[in-house]
């Protein structure tokens, strides 16, 4: 026998039952669009993002790549200058010209901590961003006086960065094209700390660089070096300490190039502008595949125009 049951009113039909709640369930909740104002802000904000992090990209990965390519281009240069006698002895050219910032005068190897560098004239921060360069008011290295070399602590490779591990009684060895001379370190101090007296007849060598951490100095830290043998008779610096510019000094930015930037962020903001109007008319997706690589590049290129304003021991 059939049993026969009889469902009434809206249950009459289970069926529709089950589908209802079933559309319920799956119904699309819609969401009202953003105001022009705010999708704008949103591409904004987005853009910003893209900006810091190709900055920071420009200060720790593709500055070391940069500097790594422009270390190997000047030990090229230089050894080639030392093959025909024709590297620098001072701050000076044989015609009287002063040297170009960042032209090859030294070589420096520091074996307690495996550095091998060559060193630019001048210490301006675009100087520093190929690797550690001579203060222009002070010696020659192997030259009677006192030779100051700055480098950088963390970005761009951080030539200096490991100097704070040296110990006195390390020696450090530099060529420069009137031979091979070799200091042995004295100390290491920072600001305030006692200057040590350099033996007579003696000649000094002192590294500087950004003490603190990484990306946040909270002063100078040096090396003091002596040098082991008797230094020669070398040319007066072209430069005295009173008129060094400022922005050869520790811990100074180099604004000498600002207007490259003011160029290159004017390109930015027409990029941006552009990018937000195809955001609006074309698509998302559409704008981020036109518009993400020019704007990487030009970020790019602004922040490694932008580092320069940071102090030049950073």
């Amino acid at each position: 026998m059939t049993a026969v049951v009889l469902l009434r009113g809206d249950a009459a039909n289970p069926f529709d039952a089950l589908a209802a709640d079933s559309e319920r369930r799956t119904r699309r909740i819609d969401v009202p669009p953003l105001t022009p104002r705010r999708e704008t802000a949103r591409v904004v904000a987005v853009l910003v993002c893209i900006l810091s992090g190709a900055f920071f990209l420009q200060l720790t990965v593709i500055g070391s790549f940069q500097a790594r390519a422009a270390q190997r281009q000047a030990f090229d240069h230089f050894r080639e200058q030392l093959a025909f006698g024709t590297a620098p002895t001072s701050g000076v050219d044989e015609q009287g010209h002063l040297l170009a910032l960042g032209a090859p005068m030294a070589y420096l190897e520091i074996p307690k901590v495996g550095m091998k560098l060559v060193v630019g004239e001048g210490t301006t921060a675009g100087v520093l961003l190929d690797g550690p360069g001579h203060e222009r008011d002070t010696a020659f290295p192997g030259q009677f006086g006192t030779s100051v070399i700055m480098g950088r602590r963390a970005s761009f490779g951080g030539a200096f960065a490991r100097i704070g591990s040296l110990r006195a009684g390390d020696e450090l060895n530099i060529t420069t094209a009137q031979g091979i001379f070799v200091y042995e370190v004295v100390g290491v101090r920072n600001e305030g700390d006692p200057i040590p007296t350099i033996p007579a007849g003696s000649a000094r060598l002192i590294l500087v660089t950004a003490a603190g951490s990484a990306f946040s100095p909270n002063g100078v830290l040096r090396v003091d070096a002596n040098l082991v043998g008797t230094p020669l008779v070398g040319v007066t610096p072209p430069f005295r300490a009173s008129n060094l510019a400022a922005r050869e000094r520790a811990m100074h930015s180099d604004t000498s190039t600002l207007w490259v930037l003011a160029l290159w962020l004017q390109a930015l903001l027409v990029l941006s502008i552009a990018a937000i109007w195809a955001w609006h008319r074309w698509g998302h997706a559409q704008a981020w595949v036109v518009f993400l690589p020019p704007l990487l590049l030009v970020g790019l290129a602004a922040s490694s125009e932008a580092v320069r304003l940071l102090p030049n021991l950073l």
